[in-house]
């Protein structure tokens, strides 16, 4: 592999989503479990995981930004021809993060009246499973080479269907949104384990990350048997690349070492496993996917926008890192770490 300017940049798209998926991801697992909080501590579990969210669920959206901004300034071809074929998931997603926000916020600030309680918090949670699976589907679409550049490129053929409906809404594509889903559960229930710290919630989110374990395990064998069909290429790689077993071998021992913490009740270390876990499935799939950004005929460099402005966005970059960690960690050691100090 060439360290390019542009590859670099690809690295930190990675990680930005990695950061995404580790911390926004937990979120949208917290409001599938509100949706699902049962029991005789049902509203105290509701009112842990708005007490987890409250002071830092904006500010995660900051790494989907940084995506985006990066993807349509460095890879403007590939950003313009997946914006267009998935527009519609898109804008599903983007009317998803809007409703999840808005309902939040009227909930915990706006009225205490039960009945506007309960119709907020219901908007709150079901877009918060909706918008993940619109999310795993468009990662879905494209890692099955579905989307063809030159539908945009040439007159705009085929139907409307063929065009922006068909590439994105498959079964291989519904499966990788359901394991989002479930790995964003998974997160958000191993960390309300360490937020519910001295508590009976302990159990509570315990229990429901072991099921939410065991639903990754399922759903995930499913996407992989629907790859044969729907993604060959990505599944060629994940099966038989040079680094397939390395890394099939690490997430084994991060999923296990989650799951015999959770039994364990050693719940900061399986929250730590829990994060590795999932940041391995997502980084298989951008190493199988290497060196498309969109298979399977549009490359990193085939894409890339001219040097100069990789070299601007890099010192961009390193500029503005230097205010955005700081600043994040300052916000965090503010509202989680010293509230438990």
């Amino acid at each position: 592999m060439t360290l390019t300017d542009a590859v670099i940049i690809a690295g930190i798209i990675m990680l930005s989503l990695n950061a995404y998926v580790l911390l926004a991801g937990a979120d949208y697992g917290g409001g599938v479990w509100d949706f699902f909080a049962t029991g005789p501590r049902r509203q105290a579990q509701r009112d842990l995981i708005s007490h987890a969210l409250a002071p830092i669920w904006e500010a995660n959206h900051v790494w989907l930004i940084l995506v985006i901004v990066l993807l349509f300034t460095c890879f403007p071809f590939a950003f313009s021809t997946f914006a267009i074929a998935l527009h519609i998931p898109l804008t599903l997603m983007l009317f998803g993060i809007v409703l999840r926000g808005s309902a939040f916020v009227f909930r915990s600030y706006g009225s205490d009246h039960n009945v506007t309680q309960q119709r907020w918090g219901r908007v709150f949670a079901i877009a918060s499973i909706v918008t993940p699976v619109l999310l795993g589907m468009c990662v879905g679409a494209i890692a099955t080479g579905n989307i063809d550049p030159t539908m945009f490129t040439s007159g705009f053929g085929g139907s409307f269907v063929d065009r922006f409906v068909a590439p994105w809404l498959t079964t291989f594509g519904f499966g990788v949104g359901l394991l989002a889903l479930a790995l964003f559960s998974f997160l958000a229930a191993v960390y309300l384990t360490v937020e519910a710290e001295g508590t009976d919630l302990q159990d509570d989110f315990r229990a429901r990350a072991l099921w939410a374990a065991l639903a990754v395990f399922v759903i995930a064998f499913g996407v992989l048997a629907l790859a044969w069909r729907e993604a060959p290429m990505v599944r060629k790689a994940l099966m038989a690349g040079p680094w397939a077993l390395p890394f099939h071998i690490v997430t084994g021992v991060a999923a296990v070492t989650a799951i015999i913490a959770l039994f364990l009740r050693r719940y900061r270390l399986a929250r730590v496993a829990a994060a590795a876990q999932v940041t391995f499935i997502l980084w298989g799939w951008a190493v199988a996917q290497y060196p498309y950004v969109l298979p399977p005929s549009l490359t990193i460099s085939a894409t890339a926008a001219p040097q100069r402005t990789l070299t601007l966005t890099l010192w961009g970059l390193g500029v503005g890192a230097c205010v955005l960690f700081p600043s994040l960690y300052y916000l965090f050691r503010v509202f989680k770490m010293g509230r438990r100090g």
